[in-house]
């Protein structure tokens, strides 16, 4: 091992954190591992046995270099000198060849586990439910995407080359050692915990400081995330107080500085510490092993093999001092990703999906009860930014809801804040699914129905409606990939905002900006509307589609919905009530509770809530 990996070896077991070596793992960790390295198997056994002959060419140019001078140079063969110099680079030449195969193989190894982890850890977090999403914090889910995945993966790559390397390497060079000479071997041994002292003690202090500068990071990586988007940002500018923002920052920006000026400063002392006590050794062992070629206990040739192989002891002996850490940190890597893939969403596919009868969709809701799961039933604490038990629960939203949707007809939602309504849009989708009860379209349950069929079925437009940062096509694409570019203007045209579209300098490929800022609220909910016709859902969902517009794009927007909603079966959730006047029904719901049912007429007739509702808008 060269002195550059010798200290990096020593400086890795210095900065570890070394408590995590206590930490236990759920049984049958190691199996579900194994299975992961099972299609590399054949990789990982020629890339172990690069790392062994690698471990083999260590030892063999001391070796040489001995015979060289004992036979060669003292005893005047200078055909053997020559060809033990030769052997010598081409040994050289070997150890760079193999070094280049043990990376290569590495490279293979370790970027194809990161990509099958990566991939299943991603597949696995989009089939969760959106429960599972109001409660995670994004930045650890992305951490266990890479920190944690990268992390496993170096349990077959530099863990397992690290240890098989450093045990062949420590058998090969203690036995040649002392094959050569025990005494100065047993001296060399005796000196190693000075060798290993230093990088206890500077370890210790160089570990906190690197874990307060995690933390200090990992902090302002937060603030900035936060601040950095568009809503953040507009919250900063009408709320924040600039002084305030940058003094913090700054004050965390500026201790992570001082932490690095330290950590500098300590590791210059840890490695001159460390190539100290190396070069005592070397003079220990050139000092003793002088003595000894004097008395002709050893030869010359054996002296300077020794010395050469001594630099190569220490490496090995101070990294597998270590290697139960070493290992620990690349097990609890592949636990943490575990964890992640054995959270089952809450709704799933069944494993025999019913087809869903072509007819025009009618939509039954029997005797629906919900209550918002649990905290403990969605989502790991691990990944929650502020994971604390919830005193009160939601307790059940809904009770006992049952009302029919006619094919190719209206039914609006109406009611006070909290009284259910957006539960239910959340429902008929399957993002949740009934406590009790159930749901069916044309007599089918929603849960005998695959996700895919039941959500290619339903169109959804919110009063937020969400775009990408991409442009305006790519946003209308998500919902139907191979629309063509007519069909792209159609839907435009239908929602009332091809117009804008044209006037645009780019047009359709306009970007929307970050959650489609750069649009007015009224250009993006038309720019859903115009998404939920490319994608022709049979059933359409407005939940509050309106809420938050002015009366001119309301106008527009609502001219827009009268041919999205043309012979569809819909929901509509409204705030507005001037807005769901024409609907064929009228549900008003109050604490979980369908309390009034009929038409815009019967209903202001009836003089219920809905009345009250109604007059107090109108006033």
């Amino acid at each position: 091992m060269s002195n550059q990996a010798q200290w990096l070896a020593m400086h890795r077991m210095a900065t570890q954190d070394s408590s995590i070596k206590d930490q236990k793992l759920k049984a049958g960790t190691f199996k579900r591992i194994l299975s992961f390295a099972r299609p590399y198997q054949t990789l990982i056994s020629f890339f172990l046995v690069t790392v062994i002959f690698d471990s083999i060419v260590t030892i063999s140019s001391p070796l040489l270099l001995r015979e060289l001078v004992d036979s060669g140079i003292a005893k005047g063969n200078g055909g053997l000198v020559t060809t033990l110099a030769v052997a010598v680079a081409l040994i050289a030449v070997a150890d760079a060849l193999l070094s280049m195969a043990s990376r290569f193989l590495s490279s293979r190894i370790g970027e194809g586990l990161i990509y099958d982890l990566r991939s299943q850890v991603f597949t696995h977090i989009q089939r969760q439910s959106i429960a599972f999403f109001t409660r995670t914090q994004t930045g650890a889910l992305i951490s266990r995407i890479n920190s944690d995945v990268i992390g496993a993966q170096q349990a077959f790559t530099t863990t397992l080359s690290g240890v098989v390397s450093n045990i062949f390497t420590l058998l090969l060079v203690a036995g040649a050692m002392l094959v050569l000479s025990w005494q100065i071997t047993v001296i060399s041994l005796v000196l190693l915990p000075i060798f290993l002292l230093p990088a206890k003690r500077m370890g210790k202090k160089i570990q906190g400081l690197t874990r307060e500068s995690y933390n200090l990071n990992a902090e302002m990586s937060s603030t900035m995330t936060e601040r950095f988007n568009v809503s953040g940002a507009l919250l900063v500018n009408l709320y924040g107080n600039p002084e305030k923002e940058r003094f913090t920052f700054s004050t965390k920006a500026r201790r992570v500085a001082d932490i690095g000026i330290k950590i500098a400063v300590l590791n210059r002392i840890f490695f001159v510490a460390l190539t100290s006590v190396a070069a005592i050794a070397t003079a220990v062992a050139y000092g003793v092993g002088g003595h000894l070629a004097i008395r002709k206990v050893i030869t010359i040739g054996s002296l300077l093999a020794i010395t050469t192989l001594l630099a190569r002891l220490y490496g090995p002996l101070t990294a597998l001092s270590n290697v139960r850490v070493d290992i620990m940190s690349a097990l609890v890597s592949f636990e943490r990703v575990f964890e992640v893939l054995d959270l089952e969403p809450m709704v799933k596919s069944p494993e025999d999906p019913r087809p869903l009868p072509v007819a025009q969709p009618s939509i039954r809701f029997n005797d629906v009860t919900f209550a918002y799961p649990k905290a403990e039933d969605i989502s790991l604490a691990s990944l929650e930014l502020a994971a604390k038990k919830e005193l009160v629960d939601s307790g059940t939203v809904l009770h006992n809801v049952s009302f029919d949707v006619a094919p190719g007809t209206l039914t609006a939602i109406v009611g006070p804040s909290g009284a259910g309504k957006s539960t239910i849009s959340a429902l008929l989708p399957r993002l949740y699914d009934v406590t009790s009860g159930s749901i069916t379209i044309n007599g089918v349950d929603l849960r005998e129905l695959s996700l895919e069929t039941l959500r290619s079925t339903i169109g959804v437009v919110t009063q937020d409606s969400h775009m990408f940062h991409e442009s305006i096509e790519a946003n209308l694409r998500y919902a139907r990939p191979d629309a063509t570019v007519a069909q792209i203007w159609e839907a435009c045209d239908a929602a009332q905002i091809g117009t804008f579209i044209r006037a645009l300098p780019n047009g359709l490929d306009t970007v929307v900006g970050e959650r489609g800022h750069r649009l007015s609220g009224g250009e993006r909910q038309r720019l859903a509307i115009a998404r939920l016709l490319l994608k022709a859902p049979a059933i359409v969902i407005l939940d509050e589609a309106t809420a938050h517009l002015d009366s001119e794009n309301e106008a527009l927007v609502q001219e827009a919905l009268k041919v999205a909603l043309n012979g569809r079966t819909s929901i509509v959730i409204a705030h507005r009530l001037s807005t769901i006047q024409n609907a064929d029904q009228i549900l008003v719901l109050e604490s979980g509770k369908v309390v009034e049912r009929g038409t815009h007429e019967e209903l202001v007739k009836a003089r219920g809530l809905y009345f009250d509702l109604y007059e107090r808008q109108t006033l």
